[in-house]
Formats: structure tokens, sequence, C-alpha cells
């Protein structure tokens, strides 16, 4: 490299650690709020669950049947290989594993920023790094991303799992000197043996005949889900045959937190079969609209566009997603704004971040509590992150264009005029 490419090498580098330092600037009070100030007994509680599943596992206590200290007295819920993935946290303290975890999730924030916000980055030439920082600082404060520190949840490394599968799935990315590959299909493998709620994305790969993604997809999931078996025999039959059945293990189905169509049902307090009978009708239609707008962004080539589809189709479809799963904003919110060029797609873009850093459910709980408005509303306002998943879907829709790169006309024929909704 010449001294002209190692000059600009070293201002991108230093744009880039600025943009780190407006991110960690920003993401302070949350941590501090969260690891901080927050009472002992509801620290890390999620972190909790999944570090004592690992320790479990090395100690041979039962996996499903063992529950954390009161008052929280949580089950872990997860497919066995999450458990596996979660002896390390054994190693260190509680406390070095909160601190930890949450560096982990902001430094995911940070790579799902740069994969799907950059054709909007790529706009600040060498600043990229900064904007980059901008931006990730702007969705940190999303409701759901900082539940997901609040808690020391999963939600972040599936997310960046299943994006960089799908958007770079075919290029891989570079690490240093190295440039890493992998057969597109496997990171949204290993997200499904993690958790099964990326599942959506097999669905999505058959409906639109991506049958080498769902392939190695599949085989990634099946291959660790097998390993499992051989290292963790016992836990892993009993997930696969009792705990993965049992949604009372997930907690008060009903409460607000509970953003699903399911979640949104029981708190209707119907008959067990009248809920029963609506949820199944809403899923049904959820799933076709939802899937429907995951295979249009397919045919337009908006990449991230499909990755924001199937999360939301994951949030409404799930039994139980509680609020943190909303994770997949960050991604909805970069689909809908692309490189932003487009008004319309920046103001919409604009709104649908503004309106997830608020927490609706807790907000229309507390009204519910108060009874300082009608209750009608305060249940909308308890379901605010379902509405805005839906309105999200529609959204992409109506606003992502057809990015596909068309053919150049022969010079003997008539150029096409162009037209957009944009």
């Amino acid at each position: 490299m010449d001294t002209g490419g190692r000059t600009a090498a070293r201002a991108r580098g230093g744009w880039q650690l600025l943009g780190v330092l407006v991110l960690l600037a920003a993401a302070a009070p949350i941590v501090h709020r969260y690891l901080v100030g927050y009472p002992e007994d509801q620290w890390q509680v999620d972190l909790e669950v999944y570090r004592e599943a690992g320790r479990s596992l090395l100690i041979g206590r039962p996996l499903y049947e063992f529950t954390t200290e009161v008052p929280q007295v949580l089950p872990f819920t997860y497919p066995t290989f999450s458990a596996l993935l979660a002896t390390p946290l054994v190693l260190v303290p509680f406390a070095v594993a909160g601190w930890l975890w949450t560096a982990f999730q902001l430094a995911l924030l940070w790579v799902t920023v740069g994969v799907a916000f950059r054709p909007l980055l790529e706009r600040a030439g060498a600043r990229a790094g900064l904007a980059q920082g901008l931006v990730a600082a702007g969705c940190v404060w999303i409701s759901a991303v900082g539940e997901g520190i609040r808690f020391g949840q999963v939600n972040a490394l599936l997310v960046a799992l299943c994006l960089l599968d799908v958007v770079r799935g075919r290029d891989g990315v570079r690490l240093g000197r190295r440039h890493l590959r992998w057969p597109r299909g496997t990171l949204v493998g290993l997200a499904v043996a993690v958790k099964l709620t990326p599942g959506v994305f097999l669905v999505h790969f058959a409906l639109t005949r991506q049958w080498r993604e769902l392939r190695n997809a599949v085989a990634a999931a099946v291959a660790v889900t097998l390993g499992t078996f051989a290292v963790a025999p016992e836990a892993s039959f009993e997930f696969w045959t009792s705990a993965l059945f049992a949604s009372d293990r997930l907690g008060p189905n009903a409460g607000s937190s509970n953003q699903s169509l399911r979640g949104f049902v029981l708190r209707l307090y119907l008959s067990d079969g009248a809920t029963q009978a609506l949820w199944l009708a809403l899923v049904a239609v959820a799933a076709v609209l939802g899937f429907a707008v995951a295979r249009a962004m397919f045919r337009r080539g908006s990449l991230v566009g499909e990755v924001a589809a199937c999360g939301l189709v994951a949030v409404l479809v799930s039994p139980v997603s509680w609020l943190h799963h909303l994770h997949w904003g960050v991604v909805v919110v970069a689909a809908l704004v692309g490189d932003g060029r487009a008004l319309r797609r920046t103001v919409v873009a604009a709104v649908a971040l503004s309106t997830a850093w608020v927490a609706w459910p807790w907000i229309g709980a507390n009204l519910l509590a108060s009874g300082d408005v009608p209750v009608v509303l305060a249940r909308v306002v308890q379901n605010g992150g379902l509405w805005w998943a839906c309105l999200s879907l529609l959204a992409l829709w109506r606003l992502v264009p057809d990015g596909r790169v068309r053919p150049v006309p022969e010079r003997d024929e008539p150029v096409p005029v162009m037209t957009t909704r944009d």
C-alpha cells in the first residue's frame, strides 16, 4: 500500500474510532441504568438463565427442571445447543459475564448497522465510520435493543447471524487481512439451532425457491442439533419431546411484554376455544401477508428487506414474542431508509425509528393501572409493538422499490421510461 493509501486508511480508522465512541456515549445511560443502577435480584436475569443452563450441562444437573433463584424463578427454554454455547459464561464471575455480554451486544449492534445501513453509510465516504456510529447511536435507543441489554438477551446475536447470512452470504466479510466466506444459509441454520424463531427463514427460502440456502440452513441446524444430542442426549431428548411444547415455561403469556398476535388475543380474555380459533386465524393471515412481503423483497432484490420482513413475521406468528424480540426493528429501519435519497422513505424511516424508541407495552400497562384513560385506548397502547410490526410490514411493501439491475437495451431498441413510486 502506498503512502497515500496508508494515510487514507488511517483517516478512515480515525473516523471509525470516533463512531465507536459516539455509540458508547449514546449507550452509556442505558448501560448505567441496567448494569449499575438496577436491583441485584433483577440484574441480567436472562443471562443468568443462560449461564446456569451452561452450568447444568457441566455438572450434570437436569437442564429443563432447574430454575433460577427467587424472585425470578426462570427456567431454561431454548434448545440444548444454546446451553452448550453458554458454558464459557460459567468460567467467569456473573458480574463479569454481564458486562462482557453487554459489550458483545453493542459490538453486534455495530456490525448490524454496518451491514444493514451500508447504502446510506457509503454516502459519507471516508467518514462512513462516524456515520455508522451516529446511526448506531440512534438504534441503541430502540426500546427492544434497550430491553435486550436490560435482560442480557440473545436477540442481537440472532439478528446479526440472519442479516450477515442473507446480505453478506455471497461475498463474506473481511476480518483484517482475511476474507471469511461461508455457504449462504449456514448462519441462519445456526440461528435456528440457538432459538427456533428464525425458522421463518426456512419457510421463506422454500417459498422463494432458494433451495441451496434452504439445504445449507437445514444441514447446519441438523448437524449442530445432532452433535448436541451426542454431547447431552438426555437434555436434548427432553427438549424435543416435552419442554418445547410447554408454553407456560415462557412466563405469563398474556403479559404486556408479549407483543405477538397470541399475546394480543390472550389480552382479550375470551374463552379458551375462541382464543385458540382467533389466534390461529390471525396467524394464518399474518403468515400469508408477511411471507408475501418477504417474497416481494426477494423479487425486488432488497436483501435487507428480506431479513426485515422475515423477522417481523417471526414476531407476529410466534406464540410468545417479548418486547426485546423486536430487535429486528434495526433492520426494518435500514430497509425503509435505503440510501436516504428518497424523501418519503427517509421520513417514514425516521418515524419508524422514533416510535420504536417508545416502550409502548409498559406505557399501556401503566395507563390500564391508572384508570386515567378508557380501557380500549389503554389496550391499543399496550399492543403498540404489535401495531408497529404490522405497519412496518405495510411500509416495506409500499416503499421499498425494485433495486435489481436491469439489462441495458440494445442500441436499436427504444429505451423504456423508468418510473418508481419514490
